[in-house]
Parts: structure tokens; C-alpha cells; sequence
């Protein structure tokens, strides 16, 4: 979060500048504590190997996208304040299945979050790769209730070849507002803050590509270990669903050709 210093000319004389910022601080910190009660109403949902078999649905959905060991699974479970919600596989390649889980009350949700698998493994078999790139393509491409991508970047990597990719499956949507991107720097514990800022700019400076009058597109820096950021995250996602669109629970659109895919992206 961020807010606005004010000067020594709008202080002066102003006995209930104090007030006024403990009441912000308050608010800020009330509304992180009910976000944060939001995400822990996470459960799991179902499992699916392809687009066709996901439940169509009007409720909002959040997909979570990364590359292998940018920490997804670890950032979804600090969101949810759980420890196994969602869990990566010690074999890479092993996670080959879009999982769902609902937030909400048990008998009413309200949103769905999407873990996708991990991608960039080298050791994947080709046929692996080739069949998860037309997976997560469709997915980012036409799932109809899909209201926002959150992609997981390692901090002292920035972003790869493989995550400007992935990035473009979504481009079209980000563009219109259709979408909302939420890049989380993941791993900032392990930076100093000059290292940090640098990451911060050069990923803002990419990202100024995709953004339009219409667009919602975010940046931070996130440690699960050190739980920065993880508060003002939840409240960005519980904003998202608060103003999504309701979307008919019809299924999605035909997938695209096998050629329209591209290439490389591999499974966790």
C-alpha cells in the first residue's frame, strides 16, 4: 500500500493530522485482516487434466502462474495461511492437472482460485511440454470466468523468456481490462534494497508494454518466509472478485489449433 506524505505546509496547524493517519492505519490494517480471513476459506474444489473437463461457472477465478521453483505453491499456501493446500511434486513433471479450489462460505463461494502447473523444467519429455503449452494456451486464452492472473516471478531472476511468453497467451485480454495481471517478485527476502528497487523497476519497464487505458496491471515484491506483501495481496484479490463481472456458467470456447500453442513451456 502506498499513501501520500504530507507536506510541512498542510501539517502545520493541523492538530488532527495524527488522527487522521491513525484512522488510515487502521482501516488499512482492518481491511488486510478480513482479506487474509477471505483466503483462508480456500479448500480444495477439483482437479482436471484439460480445459473440457473444468466446471464451467460464473463465479470469478484467479489463476496462478509461474515457473518451476518461483515459489507458487509456497505463496498460495501463505495466502491461505495453510500449509498443504496446495503442494508442488518432488518429481518435476509430476503436476500435470489445473486444480481449483473455492473461497467463501462452504455453501455459497464466491471465487475460485486456479493453480496451474509449474512450468520450464528441462527434464520434461517433449511430448509433456508440447501437450501442457496447449493446455495452459487455452486456459489463459478462453477460459470465460478467468478475472486475473497472478504470475509468480523469482526476484533475482526478473522475468524469463518463458514468463514474456506465457504473458502473451493473455496479452489481448490484459489489454482490454478484461483480465487483471498481478506480478508477484517472490523470494525478496533474499535481496538487499538496492537489489530489490532494481528488480521492482525493471519489471514495471516490461510491463509498461501491456498496459492500457483499460488495463489492471500491478507489481510487488513478496516473501512468503518474511510475509511481506502478503496482506496488501489479499486485498487486491478480494478487490478483483468484489468487482468482477458475472460471467454465464457456460462451458468455454472451442481450443485453439495445436500450431497457435507455441513451444517450450513444460510442466512442474
Amino acid at each position: 500500500m502506498t499513501s501520500k506524505t504530507p507536506t510541512p505546509q498542510e501539517n502545520h496547524g493541523d492538530s488532527d493530522a495524527p488522527v487522521v493517519e491513525s484512522l488510515r492505519v487502521d482501516t488499512e490494517a482492518a481491511r488486510e485482516k478480513q482479506a487474509l480471513a477471505w483466503t483462508h476459506t480456500s479448500r480444495f474444489l477439483t482437479t482436471a487434466a484439460q480445459l473440457v473437463h473444468l466446471p464451467p461457472n460464473e463465479l470469478p477465478e484467479i489463476a496462478f502462474v509461474g515457473r518451476s521453483n518461483a515459489g507458487k505453491s509456497t505463496a498460495i499456501n501463505t495466502l491461505a495461511q495453510q500449509k498443504r493446500l496446495a503442494f508442488a511434486s518432488k518429481t518435476p513433471g509430476r503436476t500435470q492437472h489445473i486444480n481449483l479450489f473455492a473461497l467463501g462460505p462452504k455453501d455459497a463461494p464466491n471465487a475460485y482460485f486456479a493453480d496451474l502447473p509449474g512450468y520450464g523444467y528441462a527434464a520434461v519429455n517433449k511430448a509433456a511440454k508440447v501437450r501442457w503449452q496447449k493446455v495452459m494456451a487455452d486456459y489463459l486464452k478462453i477460459r470465460r470466468s478467468l478475472s486475473g492472473v497472478v504470475l509468480m516471478v523469482d526476484s533475482r531472476l526478473g522475468l524469463t523468456d518463458l514468463d514474456k511468453q506465457l504473458l502473451e497467451f493473455v496479452a489481448s485480454r490484459i489489454a482490454t481490462g478484461e483480465i487483471r495481471l498481478l506480478v508477484l517478485l517472490t523470494k525478496a527476502d533474499k535481496l538487499n534494497r538496492k537489489e530489490a528497487n532494481a528488480s521492482l523497476a525493471e519489471c514495471q519497464e516490461y510491463l509498461g508494454g501491456l498496459c492500457t487505458e483499460e488495463s489492471d496491471v500491478s507489481v510487488t515484491l513478496f516473501s512468503a518466509l518474511k510475509k511481506q506483501g502478503v496482506g496488501d495481496v489479499a486485498v487486491i484479490l478480494q478487490e478483483w472478485v468484489a468487482s468482477a463481472p458475472v460471467v454465464p456458467p457456460v462451458g468455454d470456447l472451442p481450443p485453439m489449433p495445436d500450431d497457435e500453442a507455441g513451444e517450450d513451456l513444460s510442466p512442474d
